[in-house]
């Protein structure tokens, strides 16, 4: 792959190499406390409302200037 480069100035802003650990952790969480709820008389909680955003060891996507960071590209 000589010829592969980046054609978008797009890149992940994070220091960790994989978020697979915390994913991992995250949904043995969620399924836990589905677990724990009693389904006859609750309704399940919002997996959205279990989640800890600022837990995860990433902070998005960010765009940058190709031209001022070109080793990037």
């Amino acid at each position: 792959m000589a010829r592969a480069y980046r054609k978008t100035p797009i890149t992940g802003m994070t220091k960790a190499d994989s978020d697979e650990r915390f994913k991992k952790a995250e949904h043995r969480r969620e399924r836990r406390k589905l677990k724990e709820t009693d389904l006859t008389g609750e309704t399940p909680a919002d997996s959205q409302n279990l989640r800890q955003p600022l837990g995860h060891p990433k902070d998005g996507k960010r765009w940058y200037d190709s031209k001022r960071f070109p080793q990037i590209m």
